[in-house]
């Protein structure tokens, strides 16, 4: 597992998936009812990890990183919002970037070598990987992000930080920015000058800790009879991938529902059985404007790439702005609560599935973002103006620090081995 976090990617360019995934036994998941955060991370983690991570070095690492709450909302009896919004970022991938960097950071105090963390963001990611990473000794920082396509509360959230951490905005799409990313991992010079990793989902060390809240919403659900609907805002489809690898751990998943805005490649593979990537289109729900998700690859490992195996776990659907902003007025209309429209693409699907399901399950919906993040969005959908948390606040008055470049792989090898 050492080797896989501090690679990211392997050396022919694959990603890596764990060899075996353990079954947490009936026990061990009604025993998770009664821990902490922390202490179910420990429980689930400590299976992967065992073999290059002291359980009390884990145990630091996790109570570090997961310093805040991921409250389960019930809107009605059936469904469910677990509000992974609570972190220093206000988003999800805080779960998954703050554990990452501590572990990574332990590695590298063994190693004795200085580590390029390079990732592309499409929105969240780059502000939980900034915020995770900041001051980390042996790490440096860089964040490839689209010019333009990023709302300014996302941007300022990771360029205006500075020490460790560089912005580097490209002329581009996200998909340009992974591509890209990719390119320099693979690259045979930037390997042998530089000690160079990622910090995206391709990383499985960031699949890891997003396995954790997956049981931890089960723990918080009072009714435990009936297998769980998760509704799954997907982009670059990590979370969803954690989903499944939480699965086959023994997790009591009734379905998995891919929603997705009208980037919607892998719905579109669900009802034809042909993966077709193409260009992302720029939607309000932006940290999912991705038209080639790498997880795909260790999504259809997981299914013994088996299309008919996939269908029984996945049930896909995509919206449009539109649709999303429907739904976030009628959420707040019907409910009194406010969702970001990355959330309300989640909702949407759980609604969709249901009026094509015979059966009853509850759902739980991840709510991936703070809808302040999204205010005018947010302000368009329902006529109210959603106040900033204060840290945010914050941020949005700092000048912004960033690194034009065009979309070479030549600029950036060059700004790398600056």
């Amino acid at each position: 597992m050492r080797d896989a976090v501090l690679r990211g990617l392997a050396e022919d360019g694959g990603l890596y998936v764990p060899v075996e995934i353990p079954r947490l036994s009936a026990e061990s998941q009604e025993r998770m009812r009664s821990l902490a955060l922390p202490e179910l991370c420990i429980e689930v983690g400590r299976h992967f990890l065992v073999d290059d991570v002291a359980e009390e070095v884990l145990s630091k690492i996790a109570v570090e990183a997961f310093d805040f709450p991921a409250p389960l909302v019930s809107l009605t009896e059936t469904i469910h919002i677990l509000e992974l919004f609570h972190g220093p970022t206000l988003a999800f991938k805080d779960f998954g970037a703050r554990f990452m960097a501590r572990l990574m950071g332990f590695f590298v105090r063994e190693l004795g070598r200085e580590l390029t963390v390079l990732v592309a963001t499409s929105g969240d990611t780059g502000g939980a990987v900034a915020h995770g990473f900041l001051g980390v000794p042996g790490i440096r920082v860089v964040i490839l992000y689209p010019s333009g396509r990023v709302t300014e509360a996302q941007e300022k959230q990771f360029t205006t930080l500075g020490q460790n951490v560089t912005a580097v905005e490209l002329s581009g799409t996200f998909d340009d920015c992974q591509s890209l990313a990719k390119r320099a991992f693979a690259d045979s010079e930037l390997r042998e000058k530089i000690f160079l990793t990622s910090a995206n989902s391709i990383n499985i060390a960031r699949l890891i800790p997003q396995m954790f809240y997956f049981f931890w919403a089960i723990a918080q659900l009072v009714d435990r009879a009936k297998p769980v609907v998760f509704a799954v805002p997907c982009g670059n489809f990590g979370n969803l991938t954690a989903g499944l690898m939480a699965e086959r751990m023994g997790l009591p998943v009734a379905q998995f529902i891919a929603a997705t805005n009208v980037n919607d490649v892998v719905p579109e593979y669900l009802r034809s059985g042909h993966f077709c990537p193409r260009p992302s289109l720029h939607t309000i729900s932006n940290a999912m404007d991705v038209g080639n998700p790498s997880n795909f690859a260790r999504m259809l490992d997981l299914c013994n790439n088996d299309l008919q195996a996939m269908r029984r776990d996945l049930w896909g659907c995509g919206f449009s702005d539109e649709e999303t902003l429907q739904a976030m007025r009628e959420i707040y209309d019907r409910h009194r609560y406010v969702v970001d429209p990355h959330t309300a693409v989640a909702v949407l699907g759980w609604e969709r599935f249901r009026k094509n399901s015979t059966g009853e399950y509850p759902c739980v919906v991840l709510a991936t973002a703070h809808p302040g993040k999204f205010a005018s969005t947010i302000e368009r959908a329902i006529g109210v103006r959603v106040e900033l948390p204060a840290r945010l606040a914050a941020s949005l008055s700092q000048p912004k620090q960033s690194v034009p470049m065009a979309n070479s792989l030549a600029d950036l090898k060059k700004f790398l081995l600056s």
